[in-house]
């Protein structure tokens, strides 16, 4: 399909909609003959609506402007359609952390990033599907960087909005440090490959991405391509006496150190304690609350416009 032919749907996170930056550029695409459709969402579940749309408003890619949260929320719209019908996904990282967009070495200013997903070839990766239970309801999402839970998704789920906007990702460290030492213990059990593990944890993360809240290494080797899940595990700590101990394996990564635990898998299942509250979860920096999830891999699912040499592709490294 040449240039001429492809036509752009932009999904523009509401709060962003006034971006003059944004606006500037598209209207200056605009004027060179690129075909653009916008649609600015309203409440929660209109960018989901409007990617579910997409193909019925003929269009060949979707650009996701917005956080973290609005690119979620576009994939699990675009997840809602045939794969041979799936468009692409374009980014205008418009959020506080863009942890995706920095991690893939995308553009953070909104002209230089239109004009990326306009020239960038589209590239397959991974989509994880997480299969959900709380308060015997079901549910079935999907992402694309990073799944957290625990004292990890505690910080990101109570950071506040204005907050994030003032410092943003160190917004994320700055409760961090705050809710270190209020933190309570996430009772589970862990279950994958044949193996089951009972754990008092204090963060557990599962990544097809490296990074999420505003910045934070938590899955170092993750590529989105590999068919793999990243898996870290920290345990829970009894003494602040312990914490150069956590801090230091946390720098490695160890495979199987006293508190943190790396290992790639397909597939993960995690069981709450039983009368436990459930987990604080995120998806890609939105927040969840489930009694029983299972992670699995989607391989090759979605079509995404990143920089030739993106780091986290396989065949770049």
């Amino acid at each position: 399909m040449n240039d001429s032919q492809q036509r752009y749907l932009l999904i523009v996170n509401g709060k962003s909609a006034g971006n003059p930056a944004l606006r500037e550029a598209v209207e200056e695409q605009r004027k060179a003959g690129t075909h653009i459709t916008v649609r600015s969402t309203w409440e929660g579940g209109d960018a989901a609506a409007f990617a579910a749309q997409s193909v019925e408003l003929g269009a060949t890619c979707v650009v996701a402007c917005g956080g973290d949260g609005t690119v979620n929320e576009v994939v699990n719209g675009l997840m809602q359609l045939a794969q041979d019908q799936r468009p692409a996904l374009g980014i205008v990282p418009l959020g506080s952390a863009n942890d995706f967009a920095t991690s893939v070495g995308l553009p953070l200013e909104p002209g230089p990033a239109l004009a990326a997903a306009l020239t960038l070839s589209p590239s397959p990766i991974d989509v994880l599907r997480v299969s959900a239970e709380a308060n015997d309801e079901r549910f079935t999402s999907y992402y694309i960087n990073m799944m957290t839970g625990g004292f990890g998704a505690e910080i990101t789920s109570s950071t506040p909005k204005m907050l994030k906007r003032m410092l943003g990702g160190g917004a994320y460290s700055l409760m961090g440090a705050f809710k270190a030492w209020r933190h309570r213990s996430y009772r589970g059990t862990l279950h994958w490959g044949g193996e089951e593990r009972c754990a008092e944890l204090l963060l557990l993360a599962l990544g097809n991405g490296r990074q999420s809240g505003g910045g934070q290494v938590l899955a170092p080797s993750a590529k989105l391509d590999d068919g793999r899940l990243d898996v870290l595990v920290v345990r829970d700590f009894t003494s602040v006496l312990q914490l150069p101990t956590l801090i230091t394996e946390l720098q490695q990564f160890p495979e199987e150190g006293r508190y943190v635990s790396y290992f790639t898998v397909s597939q993960l299942t995690v069981t709450t304690q039983q009368d436990d509250p459930p987990w604080p979860l995120t998806l890609d920096g939105e927040a969840r609350h489930y009694d029983r999830f299972s992670v699995e891999m989607v391989p090759l699912a979605l079509k995404v416009l990143l920089p030739d040499k993106c780091p986290l592709l396989v065949a770049n490294n």
